[in-house]
């Protein structure tokens, strides 16, 4: 719950701190009090967006401090590990800082954190729902979330969203397919060619080189040629000498060993050489290329590597990739049909899911119709119908939350058509309905404080009293803070705080907790009467709080 509340140079608050209890905590006083600035610095703490002028006049900053005692199983622990911030108790502190200049920071249990974040953060901690903060109510979208709210529903949309997600993500897959497929089918006419051109051409690994080291060679063939019979006739000269060391080294003996085994190896070599000088005249001489084909070669060889992209040498590769290519291309339908397969079996596990949720709302929603119905009797709208309406959805709407499209309808007169809330029901019939609604919704909710500002507005006598016995209902789960014009209501409250005015050298606001039974009386008579209280307004004042005593006590 709400533990407290410090405010320090917001408006005509100098510095104030509440500390709030459980259950239904009533706020009163007259009108320009202060009570919107309460609830304005409440928002504040919760990430709501900033206002500069909200910066007491004369000080540099403002600062409030919502300090919650929460249990350590509350779900907003699980939020603040996954985001990094530390809290060792069940206390939670949230704080705000605003300068006049407009800028402000964000603080959970001194942690500094964005704005986005606490407001995040308080969405787990408190919902605040004013005379015409009846959004969610009359937005269609948030109907399905609160009866899933109501049904419990989580374990089930849980299955749904993972069966979604799977379903869209082999979709996805399938149409990446598809679409590359039909590109794929548009250029197989194209890659069809290529490989016949380059299956003609048969580029062979490092043939460029192979072939410009020809062509030099080519173009100097006679000096060449000329070269290697000049280098043959030395050869020649060099094998006569090394017969006159042969004769020398006969004579030698086994002395000569040594220089005998080396003069084997040196006629190797020289062989060798001679091979080698043979090869390349040979290779020269009976060359299959002339200059011009070993040109047009290179030439083909070259325009095939533009066209690609790429060097000569990489010319094989590449027509491996284009025959792989159109492999893929033949067998693509085989792929595609399993992958269509999967896509059936995964949106059927879907279609199974979803319509299981869908079951279990249909029948929660009758549930949850007639109970809101009940709540509706003792509010005074007994004559109206309020409808819970599950529909199907077309398959292009179906989404991670299922099948359905949940709506609220009411018909406010006996024998009307039932239709949308914001077309059919006024302001205060629209601030019942809501409360009605969170009444059924107390045991649900992730928040444990509710804030109802002037949910009463418009109301009187009997529904007020009405109003206020719905609101001590809801504090039997919930902490309820409602700020109040309504004496019914204060009076149904266990715990009553007056906002008043203080003045002297400046004028300040200020907020006290009736402790006794008289203050409250003298409070009560003064919301029944107006500024001169009388006798009779304090005789009804104390019926009132005997009243709520007795139902409270029931």
């Amino acid at each position: 719950m709400l533990a407290s509340l410090t405010i320090k140079n917001i408006v005509l608050i100098d510095k104030l701190t509440i500390n709030f209890s459980e259950n239904l905590c009533a706020l009163t006083g007259e009108t320009g009090a202060g009570k919107s600035i309460l609830l304005d610095s409440l928002g504040l703490a919760l990430g709501n967006r900033s206002d500069a002028g909200l910066v007491k006049q004369g000080t540099d900053q403002a600062s409030v401090i919502a300090d919650f005692d929460l249990d350590l199983g509350h779900s907003v622990f699980h939020y603040l590990k996954q985001n990094d911030l530390e809290a060792e108790s069940g206390e939670l502190v949230l704080r705000r800082v605003l300068t006049k200049e407009g800028r402000s920071k964000a603080y959970v249990n001194d942690q500094p954190v964005s704005v986005s974040l606490l407001k995040e953060l308080g969405e787990y901690l408190i919902e605040i729902h004013g005379q015409f903060d009846t959004q969610n109510l009359l937005d269609p979208s948030n109907h399905i979330n609160m009866l899933d709210e109501y049904g419990g529903f989580d374990k089930e949309l849980l299955l749904v969203r993972t069966t979604w997600d799977a379903w869209q993500a082999i979709q996805t897959q399938l149409n990446e397919m598809r679409e590359n497929m039909d590109k794929a089918r548009e250029d197989e006419e194209y890659f069809k060619k290529s490989l016949e051109d380059l299956d003609a051409l048969s580029p062979e690994d490092s043939e460029e080189e192979k072939l410009v080291s020809l062509r030099s060679r080519l173009m100097r063939r006679e000096q060449i040629l000329e070269n290697l019979s000049e280098a043959e006739a030395s050869i020649g000269e060099i094998e006569g000498l090394s017969n006159s060391v042969w004769r020398a080294l006969d004579k030698l003996g086994e002395d000569g060993d040594v220089a005998i085994k080396a003069m084997n190896a040196a006629n190797a070599e020289i062989q060798e050489v001679i091979s080698a000088l043979h090869q390349i005249s040979s290779d020269i001489e009976n060359s299959e290329y002339s200059l011009s084909e070993i040109d047009d070669r290179l030439f083909a060889l070259k325009a095939q590597a533009r066209k690609h992209g790429c060097q000569i040498d990489e010319l094989s590769k590449k027509r491996e990739e284009i025959a792989q290519l159109l492999n893929a291309i033949e067998n693509q339908d085989g792929d595609l049909s399993e992958l269509i397969k999967k896509v059936e079996i995964t949106k059927k596990e879907y279609l199974k899911q979803a319509q299981d949720l869908s079951n279990k709302r249909k029948k929660m929603s009758e549930k949850m119709a007639k109970l809101i119905m009940k709540e509706l009797v003792p509010l005074k709208l007994d004559k109206a119908r309020f409808e819970v309406v599950v529909e199907p959805m077309a398959e292009n709407k179906f989404n991670k939350t299922g099948i359905d499209k949940v709506q609220f309808l009411i018909a406010t007169n006996p024998g009307s058509v039932a239709g949308p809330l914001n077309k059919i029901a006024s302001g205060g019939e629209l601030s019942r309905f809501t409360l009605a609604l969170k009444v059924i919704l107390a045991e649900t909710g992730v928040a444990h404080s509710l804030v109802f500002d002037e949910v009463d507005s418009g109301i009187g006598g009997a529904t007020a009293a009405a109003v206020g016995e719905r609101l001590a209902k809801l504090a039997q789960h919930k902490q309820i803070l409602v700020v109040t014009h309504s004496p019914q209501v204060a009076a149904m409250a266990q715990n009553h705080w007056i906002v008043s005015k203080t003045s002297g050298k400046q004028t300040l606001t200020n907020i006290v907790k009736l402790q006794k039974d008289n203050d409250r009386t003298e409070e009560i008579a003064r919301m029944l009467s107006g500024s001169e209280i009388t006798n009779e307004a304090r005789a009804a004042a104390v019926k009132l709080l005997e009243v709520s005593f007795e139902n409270k006590a029931a």
